[in-house]
């Protein structure tokens, strides 16, 4: 059964990209329906389960047409902390108590993942549920809103860390078997390679 609880989107396209060389959010992969970029797959995904789906981006960056609304991080180079609160603000004031919060680079989410993650953040009511493989997956998790203005909190006092924010909150975690599919992130060339076209369905 599909989960029913309300989720905006928020997807982080802003990084830097350093260790791909180029704009991970517009490197093409094979999907489904034949070449898209890494943006365009992840708006398509999440936009399934999720809507509103807010694009957290760069200013100035270079994004293809998206059914989604593009929100300018302005301050360059601060890490997913402070993009993250600007989605969540964003979600927050369109009326979501909740978003799923996930990185650009990340071709094999499913929305099966994102309901696995609904299912316990609308039964327990805690600020944060995160996938759990071994390790946490920050960028692949549902928020409360209304942490936005915990975050700002911590990005004024210098903090960028997305776990200063998970530590200090009520934070779920669901254990996962390893080796997930759909957490499999993309941050080299080789990473493409290995992200076979049957697992982008």
């Amino acid at each position: 059964m599909t989960n029913s609880l309300p989720l905006a989107a928020v997807v982080l396209a802003g990084g830097e990209s350093r260790r791909m060389g180029r704009d991970k959010a517009t490197v093409t992969i094979d999907g489904p329906s034949g070449p898209t970029t890494l943006v365009e797959r992840a708006v398509s995904v999440v936009g399934q389960r999720c809507a509103p789906v807010f694009v957290v981006a760069a200013a100035g960056q270079q994004l293809p047409e998206l059914p989604a609304v593009i929100l300018r991080d302005e301050v360059w180079g601060k890490g997913p902390l402070l993009a993250t609160g600007r989605g969540l603000a964003a979600a927050a004031e369109a009326g979501f108590d909740y978003a799923f919060v996930c990185a650009v680079d990340m071709p094999a989410m499913t929305t099966a993942l994102i309901d696995t993650l609904a299912g316990p953040a609308q039964r327990l009511g805690v600020d944060v549920v995160l996938p759990w493989d071994g390790r946490d997956h920050y960028l692949a998790g549902i928020y409360r809103t209304a942490l936005f203005g915990q975050i700002a909190g911590l990005t004024d006092a210098g903090e960028r860390s997305m776990r200063a924010l998970v530590g200090g909150v009520d934070t779920q975690r669901i254990v996962l078997p390893d080796q997930q599919p759909a957490l499999a992130n993309v941050n080299t060339s080789d990473d493409l390679d290995a992200v076979a076209p049957p697992r982008l369905v």
